[in-house]
């Protein structure tokens, strides 16, 4: 029943959003496209609902070509001054603008407006039997994880809070990560990691 519930409530949400993403493309798109001549779009491989390996939609906020850096962990190495970003790249990444074409995602049923955070394919691998329960649930556009800690913790601390929303879910939480996340994106807080750990 709260799965339906939900999907019907990420539908509407997305389609009220859909305007401010039309915007956002006619606004950004160019800027990015412009910067170095590239694709407005990065679509990246990610694990979903049961495993299932979908293209994530996010706003292409790196240089043409630029090398995959990883932390020791494992996880997307990110920083204020990486010198792969763009100029425009900073700013849609500080504002959470890139994440916006996620909206496509959630109106195609690949993910939800509130879940754990989606992974890298070859990270399932690296699951413990226990962390793969992460996977019971559609990945969201904002978590418990990236509205509370966002990229300022390891990623198997990130784990363990994707499972405490797997274990926790329910309505009440939903609205208080997003209450949460629209907060930390207005402050800017805990978007990049100092370096490579």
């Amino acid at each position: 029943m709260y799965r339906n519930i939900k999907r019907i409530i990420d539908i509407i949400f997305s389609i009220m959003v859909l305007p401010f993403f039309c915007f956002v493309i006619i606004t950004i798109g160019p800027l990015i496209f412009f910067q170095d001549r590239g694709n407005i779009f990065y679509n990246a491989e990610r694990l979903g609902y049961k495993g299932n390996v979908f293209k994530m939609y996010k706003l292409r906020s790196m240089k043409i070509n630029a090398p995959d850096i990883r932390n020791e962990d494992g996880s997307t190495f990110n920083a204020e001054d990486d010198p792969r970003l763009t100029s425009i790249g900073k700013f849609i990444r500080k504002t959470s603008i890139d994440e916006i074409p996620q909206v496509l995602n959630v109106l195609k049923g690949e993910m939800s407006v509130v879940g754990p955070r989606p992974d890298l394919p070859e990270h399932y691998e690296a699951y413990s039997k226990n962390e793969k329960r992460k996977l019971s649930v559609k990945p969201g556009v904002t978590g418990y994880n990236q509205a509370y800690f966002r990229n300022t913790i390891p990623w198997k601390e990130r784990l363990k809070n994707d499972l405490y929303y797997v274990d926790n879910q329910s309505f009440s939480l939903d609205l208080k990560i997003i209450v949460k996340t629209l907060i930390v994106i207005f402050m800017r807080k805990n978007i990049f990691i100092s370096k490579a750990e």
